[in-house]
């Protein structure tokens, strides 16, 4: 099924990233997959294999303190990024099958641009122009 993604998202080429576009900052990689129990020490050994790791993000459950599952890897360049992605991608990592793409994808070409949505472009499709409770 990833595969199926991935071409759809490339339009049929597996390894064309040209649909990934850069942060303010970098290149980021999410990784999801994770086992509960990976440190960051962990994943700059294994991510800093394919470049600089600008930036490395894990999200922890407050009530456990256990990482959630996923991170966020920054690279400054996207041929880092990309030797990350296709390294480690559906690879086993402390014991847990592990999968990494870019984090963020380009807007889609054509359209209107601008505001989206439904609501006439007021937020939140409620009109303002009362308070609310009266």
């Amino acid at each position: 099924m990833a595969d199926v993604e991935m071409q759809s998202r490339t339009n049929g080429a597996k390894d064309d990233h040209s649909w990934a576009a850069r942060s303010v900052e970098g290149w980021i990689v999410i990784v999801t997959g994770l086992n509960e129990e990976t440190q960051e020490e962990d994943l700059q050994d294994l991510f800093g294999e394919f470049g600089e790791v600008k930036n490395l993000s894990m999200a922890l459950n407050r009530r456990t303190g256990y990482v959630m599952g996923y991170a966020l890897i920054e690279y400054g360049t996207k041929e880092e990024a990309e030797a990350a992605i296709k390294g480690t991608s559906n690879t086993t990592f402390l014991e847990k099958t592990i999968t990494t793409d870019f984090a963020f994808a380009k807007a889609p070409s054509g359209g209107a641009g601008g505001r989206r949505g439904g609501a006439g472009g007021r937020r939140g499709g409620r009109d303002r122009s009362t308070s609310p409770g009266r």
